[in-house]
């Protein structure tokens, strides 16, 4: 687990294996960004020009390495790009502002923790205007210096453990306050939703041999009995007996039972009550809807709503936030068997409504309609629900950018700007009432597929239906950024992402301060 600590220490005393520095993009060339100054000086005032030589531009996430002179103590300098510099001058390219945006921080931190990979000690001086600031640059390293490697023989898990290129083992963060407390709250914040989302992390990427509706149900247990949270565990005769149609439906092709699991996590002095529903299928398949070759091999990642939903609630209970928050995890594995739904069965699901499944591979919003249904009788303020639900959402939006859904405009608006805010992309979608109609059934209440066309869209009406009557609701379909299969980019690994998870996380927080009706 990587260390953070705020720091006034001058860069240029400092014992580290590296000191890291802003560069950006300004009118006439490289620009040193605020918080450079001292390493600046160590260079006798010409790091800009090494770095320039060195073939520094200042881009956003760009790295450049050289070594330190004899005036720092820290033997490496990393300069990290910026971006162009904020409403610079362009008669004048010493007009550096402190104003970079907190994403721009984030995304800069985390490609030099990522750099940094093998060293034991950084020291990040950053540009940091205000603690938010402080905090961003916490959040982006700590995220960039995650690592997944248990499974590996040089790796934390492995005999050859002590061979491995461990991350980044120890952050400081220059210029900051330790004793201001909101510097203090700050990287705190940073600290608690990080390890949580990095937890996300690990289970997305844990092998499906590994994790399963059970085993993720252990893991939710031992963290909430860690952290003062109630819990609920389902197995299958508890969800047999409770009706659970669409749950036990889905996992009923498979060896590993399914679950459903209940995390209550409550404040004294809350005012609002938050359900997160998430969509934990351990793998995917297909069912007797078997994907084709090449779309199986990440099919362990289809559990990131769950995943989400449980760091979310995790780290609202670390925070200490003045709002109840319940997650709900809906966990199934989805395979092929004698025993599995077939195309063309019926389900009835906890609602009493029946589904005609057309499609075993729709199986997502199968569970999550069960768990909707009984989420909703709690009649809490909103409910969100997060899942790997579509391709056609990827499709739409492309690999990072989730989808928002939403039974009430303005919801919907507020979770796009709280998700913006917290630094992941998204992009309000609409519910076209017309395509509801392609779910009719002759058999059921309501088919599990509609039209091709639009089938994110198909999804969330899908969802919909499974609310109860005038509860807010909003639908986050993560496909696309749940699991990065290509290269690392900024605090983003290959592999499971924590998609959603900041976005619930701070869902929370204002819900808590009442800046949500």
């Amino acid at each position: 687990m990587t260390a953070l600590t705020l720091s006034t220490a001058a860069a240029s005393g400092l014992r580290a294996d590296a000191i890291v520095v802003g560069v950006a993009k300004g009118a006439k060339g490289l620009v040193l960004a605020p918080g450079s100054e001292a390493v600046d000086q160590a260079f006798d005032g010409t790091l800009a020009a090494a770095l320039e030589t060195l073939g520094a531009s200042g881009g956003e996430g760009e790295v450049t390495k050289l070594p330190s002179p004899a005036a720092l103590k820290a033997p490496l300098v990393l300069a990290v790009g910026l971006g162009p510099v904020p409403e610079a001058d362009e008669d004048d390219s010493t007009d550096v502002s402190a104003d970079y945006t907190d994403e721009t921080l984030r995304i800069a931190a985390g490609s030099a923790a990522r750099a940094l990979a093998g060293a034991k000690k950084a020291a990040f001086a950053l540009p940091l205007a205000d603690a938010e600031a402080a905090g961003a640059v916490a959040e982006g390293a700590l995220l960039g210096a995650y690592a997944f490697d248990a499974y590996k023989a040089n790796g934390r898990g492995g005999k050859n453990a002590k061979n491995g290129k461990a991350p980044l083992a120890e952050i400081a963060i220059l210029g900051g306050k330790p004793r201001d407390k909101a510097y203090k709250a700050a990287t705190a914040r940073a600290l608690a939703v990080t390890e949580e989302l990095n937890r996300a992390r690990d289970l997305v990427n844990t092998p499906p041999n590994d994790l399963n509706p059970e085993s993720f149900a252990a893991v939710a247990t031992a963290a909430a009995k860690e952290h003062g949270i109630k819990i609920q565990v389902l197995d299958e005769k508890a969800l047999a007996k409770g009706g659970y149609g669409g749950i036990l439906g889905v996992g009923a092709g498979s060896a590993a039972a399914p679950r459903l699991v209940k995390l209550t996590y409550t404040h004294p002095d809350a005012e609002k009550h938050l359900a997160y529903v998430g969509k934990g299928i351990t793998y995917d398949s297909g069912g007797i809807s078997l994907k084709p070759a090449g779309h199986n091999e990440t099919m362990k990642c289809d559990m990131a709503g769950a995943a989400a939903v449980f760091a979310a609630v995790v780290a609202a209970a670390r925070l200490g936030l003045a709002v109840n928050v319940t997650g709900w995890l809906a966990l199934a594995e989805n395979m092929p068997s004698g025993s599995a739904t077939r195309p063309g069965d019926v389900l009835r699901m906890y609602s009493g409504k029946t589904v005609e499944v057309l499609n075993t591979d729709a199986e997502g919003r199968l569970v999550l309609a069960d768990v909707l249904a009984k989420a909703s009788e709690e009649k809490p303020d909103a409910i969100v629900d997060v899942a790997t639900l579509t391709g056609a959402m990827m499709v739409a939006l492309g690999n990072r950018t989730f989808g928002v859904l939403s039974n009430d405009d303005a919801f919907r608006t507020a979770i796009h700007e709280t998700a913006e805010e917290s630094g992941e992309p998204a992009w309000p979608m609409p519910l076209p009432e017309h395509l509801r109609k392609g779910m009719d059934s002759p058999t059921a209440d309501i088919a599990n597929m509609g039209e091709r066309m639009g089938g994110g869209l198909v999804a969330g009406l899908f969802l919909r239906e499974f609310v109860g009557e005038g509860i807010t609701w909003a639908h986050l379909d993560i496909a696309g950024p749940a699991y990065n299969d290509g290269g690392p980019f900024g605090y983003t690994p290959k592999g499971g992402t924590g998609s959603a998870v900041r976005t619930l996380v701070r869902l929370a927080e204002r819900t808590a301060a009442g800046d949500l009706g």
